[in-house]
């Protein structure tokens, strides 16, 4: 494939900010004022200690990502390489100096913000992947040497985030990577023959898990084997869960979550916490929207014509969707308690940072309709 030139159809900022889709970002505020509200609700309807945080890092991070969508495509190409880099460094020095905190060692303690690499290093896989697979040839992209790259790239700060340990990051980095070998067209062989690779080293991978990592599995499949212990959150989640029935019981009013019966209901569980108090039919609309903002950000995909543009929505909109799906699915008792946040409805610094920064490439990427590549 020929390079990149973004120049050939470069818009004014002014341009860039009204051809941008609205739509998209009102879903986006709605879901931000529905996690505040939902910590509000957290708080014992007291705006502290985490709604007003919530709400002031949501304003930041909205300016970031309407200053991310307004620089020049180009950059993002010119630069994927070396923010993918420098991120890999940061990785290594939360190996080498990083703050522990709750059993793992993830963030850099800036002292005013503990910034966790891992979150960033999905942006800049994908952007690294994107740049990479824009770059060479179909053919080059079937054959096996083409793959070996970006592969041993992905594998790299896979291995590192999953020794901090935080192993839903690392599968949430792996999933990534494999819907966009997947979108540029690796054969299916190739992944057969990788998972049949990944389940023949399962029992090594057992057998290198922590202790609280093998329970968390164990509880997956029998959450009553530790009702007070390991299965307690889960147990307690499908209770809630159970209890808010089609309606809710109202805001402010969820017993399960007030009575602090629900760990963990302003971080990983607060889709529980908002099913209990509007119910079934609350629940629908708050995966509605998020589903809205999935499809705005395909639709982006599929109309661009550029092909770095392109990978890089895929990529940045796919890692959203595994936010999603993951938490929910884990707080339903589909999928394993591993530790992922929802997106603009949990409390947390680095991923509301981080997932608005992809919105905001996202925007500057959708605004792109130039046939080729950047140089």
């Amino acid at each position: 494939m020929s390079e990149l030139n973004f120049s050939r159809n470069r818009h004014s900022w002014k341009d860039k900010l009204f051809n941008m889709s609205f739509a998209y970002i009102i879903f986006i505020v709605i879901l931000a004022l529905v996690g505040t509200m939902t910590l509000y609700s957290a708080g014992n309807g007291s705006w502290y200690p985490w709604a007003v945080k919530h709400l002031l890092r949501f304003g930041v991070a909205l300016l970031l990502m309407f200053g991310l969508a307004l620089v020049d495509a180009k950059y993002y190409y010119r630069f994927s390489y070396a923010f993918y880099f420098i991120t890999l460094l940061l990785l290594v020095a939360v190996e080498l100096i990083g703050h522990r905190g709750m059993g793992a060692q993830r963030w850099i303690n800036l002292y005013f913000f503990k910034l966790q690499p891992s979150e960033f290093m999905k942006i800049g896989m994908v952007l690294f992947m994107a740049r990479y697979f824009s770059t060479i040839t179909i053919q080059g992209i079937q054959s096996v040497r083409g793959i070996i790259i970006p592969a041993i790239f992905t594998i790299l700060p896979v291995v590192l985030i999953a020794l901090e340990p935080d192993l839903g990051t690392a599968l949430m980095l792996l999933l990534t990577a494999g819907m966009m070998f997947f979108a540029v067209g690796v054969q299916w062989w190739k992944f057969a023959g990788i998972g049949l690779v990944a389940g023949g080293c399962l029992p090594l991978i057992w057998k290198f898990l922590h202790e609280y990592q093998r329970n968390r599995v164990l509880i997956f499949f029998d959450p009553e084997r530790d009702p007070l212990g390991t299965g307690y959150h889960i147990i307690q989640s499908k209770i809630a869960f159970g209890s808010g029935g089609i309606f809710g019981k109202g805001f402010l009013h969820g017993t399960q979550t007030h009575l602090n019966f629900l760990p963990e209901k302003h971080t990983d569980f607060i889709f529980t916490m908002f099913s209990e108090e509007f119910g079934m039919l609350g629940s629908l609309l708050l995966l509605a929207l998020n589903v809205a903002v999935l499809i705005w950000g395909y639709m982006f995909a599929f109309r661009t014509r550029n092909y770095f543009a392109r990978l890089t929505i895929i990529g940045l909109n796919t890692n959203y969707f595994l936010y999603v799906f993951i938490n929910i699915a884990m707080v339903m008792g589909l999928l394993p308690v591993v530790g992922v946040p929802l997106p603009l409805i949990s409390y947390g610094g680095t991923v509301m940072f981080s997932i608005m920064a992809s919105f905001g490439i996202i925007l500057c990427m959708s605004v792109n309709q130039s046939s080729d590549n950047p140089d």
